[in-house]
């Protein structure tokens, strides 16, 4: 089929984009993302600031047992020293009580001078209370990061599902879902370090979560640009209906964690194991605490 001169011309013109002003338009994307990226702090062990941790952890700690009644077990599961990988499920949004709630009691358990860092995502970093939390020991959730903490004898805390896992619905909440990632797996069998899993439950009860948004995280391409693969809906304080990503004050929910005793890949599974078997297998030991954990609870908020 012919096209016509001024299709022709129009196409040709979009195509080659020779003036500035085209390319201009085509680097916004570009320049939005190496923004996101040069906010991101490196991978700092440094920044995690023992003294800011002494001071302000009894009241954190009092607040986040009040308000969540928090119910945190089996933390002697946890090698008393040494690196270890702690896989969790992950709940609550933008917030997430289940990672404050655990850090907090992690910290108050083992003394803030053993080494302890949580991978976040770029946003929670870079975001308006990242030196906040960067004092506690928060990194950018990457393998590099993940790497540097156990090389130095760290304990690590990763949720495997990230944006997948935290913003799935609140109907969903008794369900371990990971989306398939299993970069955990590999990062302990590369350096022979444990996995102790962390089960929680509660997070997502402080508030109603509605929608991942997936499709519309591609669409507006924020999978790409923010590393976000879901652009979720919730309904919460103080705004009702709202984009998950914007927060929100949390309902009082009682959250309850369970550690379960470490697992060493390479006794368990041999000089060659199978990633997607180690994940399957943790996946599902999980989820079986999960759902007594579930089964404990007598109504939503309440617990």
């Amino acid at each position: 089929m012919a096209v016509s001169a001024p299709r022709q011309a129009g196409i040709s013109a979009v195509a080659s984009l020779p003036t500035a002003a085209g390319r201009a338009v085509l680097g916004v994307p570009r320049a939005v993302k190496d923004t996101i990226t040069a906010a991101i702090p490196a991978g700092d062990l440094d920044a995690r600031d023992t003294d800011y941790i002494r001071e302000t952890l009894p009241g954190l700690w009092l607040l986040a047992s009040r308000y969540f009644r928090a119910d945190v077990d089996g933390l002697h599961h946890v090698p008393p020293e040494g690196p270890v990988l702690l896989v969790g499920n992950h709940s609550g949004g933008v917030v997430a009580p289940d990672l404050f709630v655990f850090v907090l009691a992690f910290s108050t358990y083992f003394g803030v001078e053993r080494p302890f860092y949580q991978l976040a995502h770029n946003l929670v970093v870079a975001g308006p209370t990242g030196q906040l939390v960067r004092g506690y020991g928060t990194v950018a959730a990457n393998t590099r990061n993940a790497e540097l903490a156990l090389k130095a004898n760290a304990a690590v805390l990763v949720y495997p599902g990230g944006d997948h896992d935290v913003f799935r619905p609140s109907w969903q909440q008794e369900k371990v879902d990971f989306g398939g990632r299993k970069g955990y797996v590999r990062t302990a069998l590369k350096l022979g370090v444990p996995i102790a899993p962390v089960v929680s439950i509660g997070s997502q009860e402080t508030a109603l979560f509605l929608t991942r948004g997936e499709g519309l995280a591609r669409v507006t391409r924020a999978d790409r640009l923010l590393r976000l693969k879901t652009l979720p809906f919730m309904l919460g304080l103080p705004f009702g209906l709202q984009p998950a990503l914007f927060g929100h004050l949390p309902l009082p929910a009682k959250i309850s964690v369970r550690v379960l005793p470490p697992i060493d890949l390479r006794e368990r599974y041999g000089k060659d194991p199978d990633v997607a078997e180690i994940d399957r297998d943790i996946r599902a030991q999980m989820q079986d605490v999960l759902t007594s954990l579930a089964e404990d609870r007598r109504l939503p908020v309440i617990g």
